[in-house]
């Protein structure tokens, strides 16, 4: 009724006007009823907009709920156990803040550029519309600006939807007509739903500065380097004056202009009497400093291995029934705003991450010394077939953004008609490839299916694709996006490459990407993680040498264990069958026979020594842990005379025995050769087994998330220490022993004040390094090598554990040593008192070199160590 009111009132005053008009002047007939016709239009135009108005306000508008909780992307953030943001999980880079949290320069400079008249209106200032429409529509001026108040913005950033794709010119007039008084509507009931504070710092949260900036904080953060509380006066304006168009206003890639549209804002609060005159010549003079520019990515800071493969364990998590929204939503990591408290220590991290690089430096320059004058791809082929080698090339150039952009232009189109025509599920380029082969050799399917390499429905499937009728134009376009390829991948160009001791680990070079790809391979990779025994508590994750270039995580990558598995062999006989460390054992070669106790095995198995030899001798458990000599293994499991056992203690370690791989097979195989390291584990497994040694023989079930809240601080979840017994006291307490014992003739202990123990191993071809180190505080697990397995050393001095892995660790501890507010060097592993049910101390075993027995002893050439053996 009050539209209707106003409306009526405008009439009788626009007739009156003319009445006025027409009698003090000779004005015709024809001009009253001209003009009379124009305020009618004008009126009825009036109306229409009500109208509409009333229409709009009857379509589908956000509700009161999503008015009073609009869709914010806000990152999640990873909290360690000192309060650090160890990192954020994001779609948009946003942090939530509160108006009381604002800087104050960018409150004022914000309503004295955008909205001076923000505190009068009630959403929408129709003062400044008029004046705009005046300037624009009578004094043909397109510099008089928007009309839009910073609430108009806001309801234009949460709620309007302006994809005006694939609309002809006059819908695309129409659509954006309808949408703006959309807006007006929204921004009168977002007014009436918030306070103008609110509204203020709702606009800057949610607005998108670019370069991966979304909101104040994020864009602070990346153009300037700090906190928004701490921006000065000039980077205040700076910021507020891309609101316009940061496109446009683009500090990085456009200063000039940038400089001149700040100085504009500090003019403009002149203008508004919240900037005197004196402080606004200090600033405009200025320069613009972006040499803090960083664009965040989870590439940078620490722990980013860590954070990418957390945020697995957060998704899993997010995903319980109890872990999901009122409404029975699930939380998103991205868009929610969750706080995740971790586990993980800031400064055992940073001390990993150096003695992982100043050792992987030290390691990759010996690799490349081995290897100088050799290619991985052509030499030793009988380890490694070529063709696996050349595929594994090959996968690599499939996955590089070149090859993208070089499918987009030649290929995406005609590959897209392929797929329509040949119904073929999941066609891939390589499948393509696979088809050219064979129609150039006429027999690469024929040697794939004797091989069992591929399917027969799939070689007829791909076949097929001759007898289409687009088949040569589509022949055409791959034979010229291989061309592109080709030429593309052998161009030598100027780039960037990962290097040890330079500036942020790259340096600039000139090859060709084909030879990128190559150099990228052949860096050797690590994984490397430490947790508190005690606790579970993870206290650093190392997945790689540099997540930048290599984002691949190791930490959780199945790899043959090799030696590091016989402690749990040793464990079981302890336990089991009551053996103690200074227990002799004859260094013989054994046989364990088809049929044999409980073992799963259709042929004798007769395992060698490393060195292809046997002393005869006999040695204690001790010796033959410290020596990995494999004989003293096998004489083990075949007392033990099952690998259930085995089996069943790691499974009570946290290394699930009934878990399978890929191929069906178990992971931790049911036959003997386990005893030597055959099973493929991660080190994160591992080093959670190994914890137990080091846990009084208690295993504490990993963890690196103690909490998780939402972003208005509610308990989300909260984790629960999961442990069990695993090993006896006493068993353990001698595991402890000969763990310790098996690193006293180590290199790289010397002035090693704590209590350390550990066990290296290596596997077939120096394929795989490891160690498995414990404390009384950590247990640190180590793994290195190539992502491939031609990538490896050629000797058995360089690329055996002892050399690959274990500095890693003596280094790590050194350095933690050095840190006694984070680190107790002299912390001591639990010793039972005695009299003790096993014995450790073998001096009673004066000469255990005694017993000499030659029998199986044999001479025949075998490789260097145990670990090298097929099994």
């Amino acid at each position: 009724m009050l539209i209707l009111d106003k409306i009526r009132a405008a009439i009788s005053k626009g007739l009156t006007a003319i009445n006025l008009w027409g009698g003090g002047q000779e004005v015709t007939q024809d001009f009253r009823q001209k003009a009379r016709k124009m305020w009618k239009a004008f009126i009825f135009f009036l109306v229409g907009i009500a109208g509409l108005f009333i229409f709009l306000s009857l379509t589908k508008m956000p509700s009161l709920e999503e008015l009073e909780n609009p869709i914010n992307d806000f990152a999640t953030e990873v909290y360690s156990p000192n309060g650090e943001v160890l990192g954020r999980y994001y779609i948009e880079n946003r942090v939530a803040l509160h108006y009381k949290d604002l800087n104050p320069y960018l409150v004022k400079a914000l309503i004295a550029t955008e909205d001076q008249r923000f505190y009068q209106h009630a959403g929408i200032d129709f003062e400044a519309v008029a004046r705009v429409a005046t300037k624009t529509i009578f004094m043909m001026d397109r510099s008089a600006g928007g009309g839009s108040t910073i609430t108009q913005q806001l309801a234009k950033l949460l709620f309007s939807n302006r994809d005006f794709s694939d609309m002809g010119f006059i819908r695309k007039a129409f659509s954006l007509v309808f949408i703006k008084l959309k807006e007006w509507i929204l921004a009168v009931k977002l007014e009436s739903r918030y306070t103008k504070e609110e509204i203020i710092a709702m606009y800057l949260n949610q607005f998108n500065f670019i370069n991966g900036a979304y909101g104040i904080e994020a864009a602070s953060e990346t153009y300037f380097g700090k906190n928004q509380k701490d921006l000065e006066l000039h980077e205040a304006a700076t910021l507020i004056g891309m609101l316009n168009n940061p496109a446009l206003f683009n500090p990085k890639r456009r200063p000039l202009k940038v400089i001149g549209r700040r100085n504009t804002v500090l003019q403009k609060m002149v203008e508004n009497g919240v900037l005197d005159e004196k402080t606004y010549l200090k600033y405009a003079k200025m320069p613009l400093d972006m040499t803090k520019f960083k664009v965040e990515s989870h590439s940078d800071g620490s722990a980013r291995y860590f954070l990418m493969e957390q945020r697995k364990d957060i998704e899993k998590i997010l995903a319980l029934p109890e872990c999901k929204k009122p409404d029975g939503t699930k939380y998103n990591i991205y868009r929610d705003g969750l706080k995740v408290y971790s586990t993980i220590d800031p400064v055992i991290q940073k001390k990993t991450e150096e003695a992982v690089n100043e050792h992987m430096a030290e390691v990759q320059k010996r690799f490349w010394s081995e290897w100088k004058g050799l290619d991985p791809w052509k030499a030793d082929p009988d380890k490694i077939p070529l063709e696996i080698r050349q595929d594994g090339l090959r996968d690599a150039i499939r996955q590089s953004d070149r090859y993208y952009s070089i499918r987009e232009v030649y290929f995406d189109d005609a590959f897209q008609k392929l797929k329509e025509k040949s119904k073929i599920q999941g066609l891939q380029d390589k499948d393509l490839e696979m088809l050219f082969k064979d129609i150039n050799t006429k027999k690469y399917f024929k040697e794939k299916l004797a091989k069992r390499e591929i399917s027969e429905d799939k070689v007829q499937k791909l076949k097929q694709l001759q007898d289409l009728d687009e088949w040569p134009s589509f022949k055409e376009a791959w034979l010229n996006f291989q061309w592109a390829v080709k030429k593309s991948f052998d161009t030598p160009v100027r780039m960037k490459v990962f290097a040890y001791g330079a500036p942020n680990q790259e340096r600039d070079t000139t090859m060709t990407p084909l030879d990128s790809i190559r150099y990228h391979h052949m860096i050797l990779q690590c994984g490397v993680i430490a947790i508190e025994p005690s606790t579970g508590y993870i206290k650093a994750w190392v997945g790689g040498v540099n997540y930048k270039r290599f984002q691949y995580d190791h930490v959780r990558t199945n790899r043959q264990v090799g030696s590091t598995f016989k402690p749990f062999i040793y464990a079981t006989a302890i336990e089991q069958r009551g053996f103690s460390p200074c227990f002799p054992v004859a260094d013989i070669q054994y046989t364990i026979k088809q049929g044999e106790a409980n073992f799963e095995i259709e042929e004798p198995w007769i395992p060698k020594n490393s060195e292809g030899r046997f002393s005869g001798r006999s040695m204690n458990l001790y010796e033959g842990l410290q020596k990995s000599v494999n004989s003293i293994s096998v004489y083990l499991i075949k007392q033990i005379g099952d690998t259930y056992p085995i089996r069943g203690m790691l499974h009570s370690m946290g290394i699930d025995s009934n878990a399978r791989r890929y191929d069906g097979e178990y992971r931790i195989p049911k036959q003997p050769s386990i005893a030597l390291g055959s099973a493929d584990l991660t080190a994160y497994e591992m080093t959670a087994a190994y914890a137990t040694f080091a846990n009084h023989g208690i295993f504490v079930k990993p963890t690196s998330i103690l909490e998780i809240r939402d972003k208005n601080n509610k308990l989300i979840y909260r984790s629960i220490p999961e442990e069990q017994v695993a090993i006896s006291k006493p068993a353990n307490n001698a595991m402890v022993e000969l763990l310790k014992n098996a690193l006293k003739e180590a290199a790289g202990f010397v002035g090693t004040t704590s209590e350390v123990g550990g066990k290296t191993g290596t596997t077939n071809d120096h394929v795989d390094g490891w160690f498995m180190g414990i404390t009384p505080q950590l247990a640190v697990g180590t793994w290195v090598g190539g992502d491939s397995r031609w990538i490896r050393f050629r000797t058995f001095a360089n690329g055996q554990g002892s050399k690959m892995a274990r500095p890693i660790f003596s280094k790590l501890i050194g350095k933690l040593e050095k840190l006694p507010d984070v680190y107790d060097a002299h912390a001591k592993f639990v010793r039972l008192p005695p009299p003790l049910d096993i014995e450790t101390n073998c001096a009673r075993y004066s000469n255990p070199n005694a017993s000499v027995i030659q029998q199986g002893s044999k001479d025949e050439e075998m490789d260097k160590e145990f670990e090298q053996e097929h099994l």
